[in-house]
């Protein structure tokens, strides 16, 4: 426990436990100050209180290895959509993400029978690695006269260290394409 210092409280303390070589505030508290229950409408001489704020994000920061708190404040979805309700049994780990600007790609193509989409998805990681941030169907089709299948996958391109130029991603997609039709045996549309 340290003697510390909030506006709201007199006396304040706050409660500091030693993790990974480094200490981590967990819990700020105090005997609520004689201005806010005044303020309240309250007489600080018969009425009291404790006013005590839990570090929760600092625990959540530990629990799915977060690095910067000030991501609990940020609207990004590529954040808040990593944690669930199921989070703690599934010992969810923070995935960083890139603040670069993505490059969308989309492959359309015929379906031959007993297309795999996790095929597809393997060419693509394969020859994108950890520049390809997410594979996603956009859109199902079946010919309503030859009953051909179609699929359109969304392929989001990312690094996260630099901007990726138009050129480089469309490089890779080409090469992609010609996997996926010498490979799997689709028909581009």
């Amino acid at each position: 426990w340290l003697d510390d210092y909030f506006p709201f409280t007199d006396p304040s303390l706050e409660l500091e436990i030693f993790y990974n070589d480094d200490w981590m505030e967990v819990l700020g508290c105090g005997v609520i100050h004689h201005d806010v229950l005044r303020n309240a409408g309250l007489d600080p001489e018969k009425v009291h209180g404790w006013a005590f704020g839990l570090g929760l994000e600092r625990l959540a920061m530990v629990l799915f290895g977060i690095p910067d708190i000030r991501l609990f404040w940020s609207d990004d979805p590529r954040f808040s959509q990593q944690f669930d309700a199921d989070s703690f049994t599934k010992k969810t780990v923070y995935k960083q993400f890139s603040k670069y600007p993505p490059v969308m790609k989309d492959i359309s193509m015929w379906l031959p029978e007993g297309f795999s989409d996790n095929d597809l998805c393997e060419i693509i990681r394969d020859e994108g690695g950890d520049q390809v941030e997410k594979v996603t169907l956009q859109d199902e089709f079946v010919h309503p006269k030859t009953k051909r299948a179609s699929k359109m996958f969304r392929v989001t391109w990312r690094d996260m260290s630099r901007t990726l130029t138009n050129e480089e991603v469309n490089a890779k997609h080409e090469t992609v394409l010609q996997r996926v039709v010498a490979e799997l045996g689709v028909e581009l549309r």
